[in-house]
């Protein structure tokens, strides 16, 4: 099975510009281009949110919520929060904007001290209601909720060799590829699940995983995508963007570094650098030069540096 699961070598995460396109004046030493091209339409990318709370009695929704909302600007087609107390996932997701999604009435059912935040812009997939997200999983070890922004390259393949294996996707998007690996290699522990899906897929992306018991951040290989990790009175946030920090006065305590995968639970948070056989190449980053011209909003602070 994980033989019919390997990823063909020719499968790149992207293309960085040669020596000779340098000597034609086309400089490009840190930005990686996704995909075979670029394409010549800009797209607002997806914003992720999430918050662990230690006191238990506490519920995030609403938080998250504000999180989405500081966030609406980098995907307006759907929002969706799914939480949980350490017992059952809840989650309410729909197409629209956030404030169209979610009210007081809807807020109060999504209970639980963790919760994840999605809204969405579509890079892959269809624009419906079923590709919305956090995508929640259930499968004989529990559940996994999951938050994407980003986009793979090598989807078509996995998820073709996936449906060899029986596996029957519900979406078009490529984050249900991301989220049957983890959860097919979850009997090596959540954390080792990560590493491994990490080390299969390619392309750049950041990723919030809930399960009952924790909060996951994690960050591609190259930090194409940003997330930041900051600290609240009840607990820990990861987001897209610090401003989604400052609507819940929340401090920004750092960005996740690329390949990075930060694991918060009742024992308070720890890290762990995902060893990517693919992507062995040393301290090298390569952020997309679009989220500070295009992407994040200007009051956001990205790998230090302030958008504006």
């Amino acid at each position: 099975m994980e033989r019919s699961l390997q990823v063909l070598d020719e499968l790149s995460v992207g293309k960085t510009i040669s020596n000779k396109d340098r000597s034609q004046g086309r400089e490009s030493s840190d930005i990686l281009l996704c995909g075979d091209k670029l394409s010549d339409k800009l797209k607002e990318e997806c914003g992720i949110a999430g918050i662990y709370n230690t006191d238990v009695s506490k519920d995030v929704a609403k938080s998250v919520f504000y999180c989405l909302y500081a966030l609406q600007h980098r995907g307006q087609e759907s929002a969706g929060i799914a939480t949980t107390d350490g017992l059952q996932t809840h989650f309410h997701k729909e197409m629209g904007l956030v404030p169209e999604v979610f009210n007081e009435e809807i807020l109060k059912l999504l209970k639980g001290h963790m919760g994840v935040g999605h809204v969405r812009y579509s890079t892959t997939g269809d624009s419906k209601v079923a590709n919305a997200q956090p995508l929640v999983v259930r499968y004989r070890g529990g559940s996994i909720t999951l938050a994407h922004n980003g986009n793979l390259v090598n989807a078509t393949e996995l998820r073709s060799r996936l449906e060899e294996d029986g596996v029957v996707f519900q979406t078009t998007i490529d984050s249900e590829v991301i989220v049957n690996l983890i959860a097919r290699f979850s009997s090596e522990g959540i954390v080792n699940a990560i590493e491994r899906t990490m080390d299969m897929i390619r392309g750049a992306y950041t990723l919030v995983v809930m399960t009952e018991d924790c909060l996951i951040g994690i960050r591609d290989p190259y930090g194409l995508r940003p997330l930041c990790l900051g600290k609240s009175e009840d607990g820990y946030v990861l987001a897209s963007e610090s401003c989604a920090l400052d609507i819940i006065g929340a401090g920004f305590v750092r960005d996740v570094e690329p390949g990075e995968i930060v694991i918060i639970d009742k024992d308070g948070l720890r890290s762990k650098q995902a060893q990517v056989k693919h992507a062995q190449t040393g301290n090298r980053r390569a952020s997309c030069i679009f989220e500070f011209i295009y992407f994040a909003r200007p009051d956001s602070v990205m790998d230090g540096t302030s958008v504006y």
